[in-house]
């Protein structure tokens, strides 16, 4: 596990000059974001409507339904945009931002269907562990561990092997026991990554909380930067992340060190077991 997490140290390094050379990737985490909040947004109205004409009416469940698999299908989709482009800036092309989202919308339809599958079954995991004690309840926290494990490479199989739902699982599988050790490293370690980067804007808004009393203008503005500090964070955690994926799936599938890993000496990185 240290060779691993040594190794998935310098791929974590190399992502992240592949993200300073190529700022255009961060784009789809924001989209992503302002879209997410655009949905949300527009089912606020119909669901207080709703629920203030009739508290136990069966239309708020199934708003709030169709609210979370929209927003599922928006992350799915521009985190499918963002693999496309961070490929195609591996292979030494021009990522964009209009390209990532022609080759998102061009698989739409199973962008949707894997938004609904990965929505369903973290809703039913979050359901039984309600309802479980604390042997339970970290028996499914392991179970969405390894989920999230096998199902790491489904999209750039989906996007970039234009596989559907069913084989891209499939695959993912295929690949992940050829790379799981980085593939656990590495997630653990871009978690934690942005965990750290989000450290500052977190204490800045405790900082403006604390002042409130004092100085109003002075806490709002510490409050905003330190908002502002989190979405930066998670913008570039997620950008991270996609660009982490698509090297790990273009080596686990063809054995091609990216251009831009060449560096990162992912043939040892990515050993066969």
């Amino acid at each position: 596990m240290t060779v691993a997490f040594a190794q998935s140290w310098q791929m974590f390094k190399t992502s992240a000059a592949v993200l300073r050379t190529r700022k255009e990737l961060a784009v789809f985490p924001v989209l992503s974001g302002v879209a997410s909040v655009a949905v949300t947004a527009s089912f606020v109205v119909p669901i207080v409507a709703v629920d203030l004409w009739d508290r136990s009416s069966a239309v708020t469940y199934v708003l709030f339904g169709l609210m979370y698999l929209a927003s599922a299908f928006v992350t799915v989709f521009f985190n499918a945009a963002l693999i496309s482009q961070a490929d195609l800036a591996m292979r030494g092309g021009d990522p964009s931002a209009a390209g990532g989202i022609q080759a998102a919308a061009a698989r739409w339809p199973r962008i949707l269907l894997w938004a609904l599958v990965s929505a369903t079954v973290s809703q039913l995991l979050r359901m039984v562990q309600d309802r479980v004690g604390f042997l339970g309840d970290l028996l499914v926290s392991l179970v969405g561990a390894a989920w999230q494990v096998v199902t790491f490479l489904v999209l750039p199989h989906m996007v970039l092997a234009d596989r559907g739902v069913v084989d891209a699982v499939r695959d993912s599988a295929a690949s992940t026991k050829r790379t799981w050790g980085e593939n656990v490293v590495g997630n653990a370690g871009l978690g934690l990554f942005g965990f750290l980067l989000a450290i500052p804007g977190g204490l800045l808004v405790i900082a403006g909380i604390m002042v409130l009393g004092v100085n109003i203008a002075g806490a709002l503005a510490l409050v905003l930067v330190g908002i502002a500090l989190i979405i930066a964070a998670a913008v570039v955690t997620s950008a991270l992340s996609g660009i982490y994926q698509t090297a790990l799936y273009r080596y686990s599938v063809d054995g091609m060190v990216p251009v831009a890993f060449a560096g990162a000496d992912l043939a040892h990185a990515f050993r066969q077991r």
